[in-house]
């Protein structure tokens, strides 16, 4: 059974669309039970009763906040590259912060129905964070990916 380095380090071997939405999906998954689990250990507010229940609220996170993003950048999108003027800035800020402030109210009740008393995230302020964190610990991993791809070729890994 071959590593994924050793895939992709076969010359023949090109990487489709499928596998990098894998890779990205896994790396989010990934990076969010680190980030959940470093809120449960430091964070008296945020519980979550095993490991595996982290597991599930972290693809269940990553799920939302995938749909909630590209939800957004719709809107932002329609609001401020196919329209033009005050009006329409006004209300695009208006809807964007309407969505990422009130997504997080979604989050809490999405994870509470579907995991009960199993999982607490907090508070309002817990999730704002947690979310917060999510995103730039997935941006930083993102900007590590992209940084090893900028050296040339050549060079030793």
């Amino acid at each position: 059974m071959s590593t994924l380095t050793e895939i992709l380090r076969t010359p023949a071997h090109s990487v489709n669309g499928r596998q990098l939405a894998y890779l990205g999906l896994l790396t989010s998954v990934l990076v969010n039970i680190v980030v959940l689990n470093l809120f449960v250990e430091f964070a008296d507010k945020v519980v979550i009763d095993s490991f595996t229940i982290s597991i599930f609220t972290a693809v269940l996170l990553s799920a939302m906040l995938y749909v909630i993003t590209r939800f957004e950048h719709r809107i932002s999108h329609f609001f401020f590259e196919e329209h033009e003027g005050t009006a329409w800035r006004i209300g695009g800020v208006l809807a964007v912060w309407g969505i990422l402030f009130g997504s997080k109210f979604v989050i809490l009740e999405a994870v509470d129905i579907v995991f009960g008393d199993h999982v607490e995230l907090g508070k309002l302020i817990e999730v704002i964070l947690i979310v917060v964190v999510m995103l730039v610990a997935k941006a930083l991993v993102a900007k590590g990916f992209k940084a090893l791809g900028d050296r040339p070729t050549g060079v030793p890994a």
